[in-house]
């Protein structure tokens, strides 16, 4: 029973991912993500069934497309992989819990926010606002007491706070104001382990940086114009899932040293 939840979560996971893919792609575009046949991207005709499955569908036809043999982008089995894993993650968490159903909500609405950031720069409301309430919830229900709910409410208040004064005061230049309500939802989502999130999502995004940084041609002064989002999100997921506390192993550090 055990195995069957994980593996039938991840096929969900995967499933729910491939309709993100297509709502992002028409969101805000006139065109409707509920109807209307999904077509090929180099020639335009529908797909078949068999094209539609998740991850199976590119592995079967070797990442081309069977109407016309165009290559594929392997990123859309990618971010199906990755939300077929975080759903049976999140079941690893929480297991059968009344908070699986907003955290999995939660992590297909943060999934549609981070691949619309990617492609626009930008969040749209109406996600943003769908995932926090997803993140509300499931802080809620996995909080201890209603105390402890108050204390992630402050601490994700405070995070949210610090990025929208960093966006005030760089002008916009250093971040998205978008990016404080989304800090915010990951804070309240990973309720005791928000801080760390805090920390990795710069660790990651100055790494990231970095790489960016020493690999443009030298002398370019072009300035790299790189989302916020995604590293938001891989700093408090991390942090979630595997429970690891930066600060615990500084004050450890700190102690063994005197």
């Amino acid at each position: 029973m055990f195995l069957f939840s994980l593996v039938a979560l991840f096929a969900l996971g995967a499933i729910v991912a491939s309709f993100i893919g297509v709502l992002v792609v028409r969101l805000n575009t006139g065109e409707s993500f509920l109807a209307g046949r999904s077509r090929c991207d180099a020639c335009a005709r529908p797909l078949s069934p068999l094209a539609l499955v998740p991850i199976v569908s590119y592995l079967l036809s070797r990442g081309r497309a069977r109407c016309c043999g165009a290559r594929l982008s392997p990123y859309a089995p990618l971010t199906e992989a990755l939300l077929g894993a975080l759903f049976a993650l999140a079941y690893l968490r929480v297991g059968f819990a009344a908070a699986l159903l907003p955290l999995l909500l939660a992590l297909g609405a943060l999934l549609a926010l981070v691949l619309y950031d990617l492609m626009h720069q930008i969040l749209p409301p109406a996600l943003l606002a769908a995932f926090v309430l997803a993140a509300a919830g499931t802080g809620f229900l996995l909080a201890p007491d209603l105390p402890a709910f108050g204390s992630s409410v402050i601490v994700a208040g405070a995070l949210a706070l610090f990025l929208a004064l960093i966006h005030f005061l760089s002008r916009g230049r250093a971040m998205g104001l978008a990016d404080a309500p989304l800090a915010f939802g990951l804070a309240l989502l990973t309720g005791p382990a928000a801080l760390s999130g805090f920390v990795f999502s710069f660790w990651i995004g100055a790494a990231i940086g970095i790489t960016i940084l020493a690999r443009r041609p030298r002398g370019s002064r072009m300035g790299v114009e790189v989302p916020f989002a995604p590293y938001l999100a891989a700093g408090f997921l991390l942090a979630y899932f595997i429970q690891w506390n930066p600060f615990a192993i500084i004050a450890a550090t700190s102690l063994s040293g005197k």
